[in-house]
């Protein structure tokens, strides 16, 4: 039997692009001080020594197969990890996603606590086959409440503790570190020194709504500071769309449309207010990187947005224009010893639920995790 001070644990990604680095860092990160080595494994993407050293894993392996061949039956990436896997006594693996999640079942007798990051996931036939055939070994986890009770909808048989909650979480110390001052990111970012500031950033897509934003914040224009504009950070198919939209509701002199901007996070403290308009977001890690620059927010109430912000932000139904506006003009009016008060609560929120703290510690009481651990 593996000693204590040699157990390992198999992370497997499908890939590092956008959040998925991090989202490897923080599992990996789970494991300190509880004698676990990590072997963090990438389905897809190209051996990348930066995105190694970013995983906090003991070892970092690329499989490096194309979107393409981890199509179908995935044969090749099942071989591949039956190999990792035959030559490492692991405990366990984390897998994310559905593909790695499918590979690992088949490929491994190992019991596989699977990570989902969306919803929908198994309102697929074929993906609740698969799930209540190896029940006995997978386990699941949502980033939030919303995503846990949409997989506990499509699997009714299951029991609640099969299927649980583990926030994202962020480094908050290590963020904080990266940010840009409030001037100079206003100068980097090419925004005026001088104007309120509302900030957005995601891709230009329909399940981001920023055509609710444009909208919310037109109407919200004439009770917002003087000088108020809207900056809109990232690029995506509605591009021309939603900057034809912004010309007819009168407000084009007023955003700032500022396309891909890299590592965006650095710069949250350019902005004033934060605003999150998309729909049924699952998580919403941009709201704990505008939570640690300390910028009121508001969100949709609906999907993981609602568990980040509600108490410590402002919300507004899907949609809602005119609830949009209001909650706008109120982030307008705060006072600098209300917004020093805002930001210390959304301070304590993160400490208190998506640090990296916070979360490790429910992690090891979660109950798929004790029986795991307590099987072996």
């Amino acid at each position: 039997m593996t000693s204590r001070s040699e157990r390992r644990v198999l992370q497997f990604c499908h890939g590092y692009d956008g959040p998925f680095l991090d989202c490897a860092r923080q599992y990996a990160s789970l494991f300190q001080g509880h004698g676990y080595r990590v072997t963090t494994v990438f389905l897809t993407g190209r051996a990348d020594p930066a995105v190694a050293a970013g995983c906090a894993s003991d070892e970092v392996l690329f499989l490096e197969f194309s979107s393409k061949a981890v199509r179908g039956l995935k044969l090749g990436a099942m071989a591949a990890l039956r190999k990792i896997v035959a030559q490492r006594g692991f405990s366990f693996c984390i897998a994310h996603r559905f593909k790695p999640i499918y590979v690992a079942l088949l490929a491994t007798s190992l019991p596989v606590v699977g990570v989902h990051h969306a919803f929908g996931d198994y309102q697929r036939k074929g993906r609740r086959l698969l799930a209540n055939l190896f029940r006995k070994r997978l386990s699941l986890l949502g980033v939030s409440d919303a995503v846990r009770d949409d997989m506990r909808r499509c699997l009714p048989a299951w029991p609640a503790e099969r299927i649980q909650t583990l926030y994202n979480r962020i480094d908050v110390a290590a963020l904080q570190a990266t940010l840009l001052p409030r001037q100079a990111a206003r100068v980097a970012l090419g925004l005026d020194a001088q104007a309120w500031i509302v900030g957005n950033v995601g891709r230009l897509h329909p399940d981001k709504d920023q055509a609710t934003l444009l909208r919310g914040f037109a109407k919200a224009l004439p009770g917002l500071p003087n000088g108020a504009r809207l900056a809109v950070l990232g690029k995506g198919r509605l591009e021309a769309r939603l900057k034809t939209l912004a010309v007819e509701l009168g407000i084009g002199e007023r955003v700032d449309f500022l396309g891909q901007v890299a590592d965006a996070r650095r710069y949250f403290q350019a902005f004033d207010a934060f605003a999150l308009s998309s729909d049924h977001e699952p998580f919403g890690m941009v709201l704990l990187e505008a939570m640690v620059a300390g910028v009121p927010l508001v969100a949709t109430s609906c999907g993981g947005a609602l568990e980040v912000v509600e108490g410590v932000g402002e919300l507004f139904p899907l949609g809602d224009v005119e609830r949009l506006a209001t909650a706008l003009q109120r982030l307008g009016e705060l006072s600098e010893a209300q917004r020093q008060a805002c930001a210390a609560a959304m301070m304590q929120r993160l400490l208190e639920r998506f640090s990296d703290q916070a979360v490790r510690e429910a992690f090891w009481q979660l109950p798929q995790i004790q029986t795991l651990e307590a099987a072996r």
